[in-house]
């Protein structure tokens, strides 16, 4: 049973003292890799988890809340984490940051960790790859950014239509030879589903497709843009701000100033180097707070599992 032992008990098996202890079930420096391991054989051979109470009598927050990115250097997830810590800490959770670096494994092992040490809930910032299965244990307590999953909540964007935005508007500036360049479709949101929103805008404007997906990388868009350039390429739609980063580094090395770049973001980096460029915002800041909204309600049982999806509007 959790917690039939203390913190005296795990030093007494593991010979070391209280303190060392703590330190390892806080995850602080100052403890060697041996006696760490040893101090965490201990604790999983028992299930031991510190409770709430002893945690707040070592002053540490009785409400805590995990954020999983999936990239440290996302210029959008960093938006939406910037609007979500407020509504955290307006609340009393103290959030930890985690980071996925895409990798289903690496948020398995997260979130067993996070188990372990009682964490009311985790906002984790969805990619292809992340099952339900995977994430079975957390449905009450658990809200998907970025991407939908069957029975947990969660706070999407609107993809189709942030990208029918921007044909709209560069079919209403006379653009008629509009490329594409996007991430691959095994990425379903930013891939598949701004691609796709992409052709069909294409086939409604009886427009010609010209289109390439390297991937998410700023070096990408600038590796890849000449793919999709033409005499008759009179603008260039980009999946991500990212790639239209990358792109423009690469129209103004080759002097080609004829072609308008378009982006979904509308990133605070994006506007301040290239305000010519035409931005859909995507939602990336309102969703930060809805996440934490919808998470902080869930936890207490005052909300219902929900799927939230952000309108996006042309910059």
């Amino acid at each position: 049973m959790q917690n039939r032992l203390t913190i005296k008990d795990i030093a007494r098996l593991s010979g070391v003292g209280k303190s060392t202890v703590s330190r390892v079930l806080n995850n602080e420096s100052g403890v060697s890799q041996r006696t760490r391991e040893k101090v965490e054989a201990i604790v999983n051979q028992h299930g031991f988890s510190p409770s709430r109470s002893a945690r707040a009598m070592r002053g540490q927050s009785d409400k805590v809340v995990a954020i999983i990115v999936s990239r440290l250097d996302s210029l959008s997830e960093n938006l939406a984490v910037q609007t979500m810590l407020p509504a955290f800490y307006e609340q009393g959770y103290d959030p930890i940051m985690m980071e996925s670096q895409f990798s289903p494994e690496l948020v398995g092992e997260h979130l067993q960790m996070l188990s372990h040490r009682n964490i009311d809930g985790v906002v984790l910032f969805g990619f292809t790859g992340i099952t339900e299965d995977l994430l079975a244990s957390w449905q009450s307590s658990l809200v998907l950014l970025a991407r939908d999953a069957n029975g947990f909540s969660s706070v999407c964007y609107d993809d189709e239509g942030a990208i029918q935005l921007l044909m709209e508007k560069l079919y209403a500036q006379g653009h008629r030879h509009i490329s594409f360049i996007g991430v691959p479709h095994s990425d379903v949101t930013t891939g598949k589903r701004r691609h796709d929103a992409y052709l069909a805008c294409c086939q409604q404007y009886q427009l010609e497709s010209l289109s390439v997906l390297p991937g998410l990388a700023m070096t990408q868009g600038y590796d890849h843009v000449a793919e999709v350039l033409t005499p008759q390429t009179t603008a260039l739609l980009c999946a991500t701000d990212t790639l239209a980063l990358g792109a423009s580094k690469y129209l103004q090395q080759q002097r080609i100033e004829n072609v308008q770049l378009a982006s979904v973001g509308n990133t605070p980096l994006m506007k301040f180097l290239h305000p010519e460029i035409v931005t859909v915002d995507p939602g990336y800041a309102q969703a930060g707070r809805q996440a934490a909204a919808q998470l902080i309600e869930q936890v207490n049982g005052r909300a219902d599992l929900r799927k939230i999806v952000i309108p996006a509007k042309l910059a």
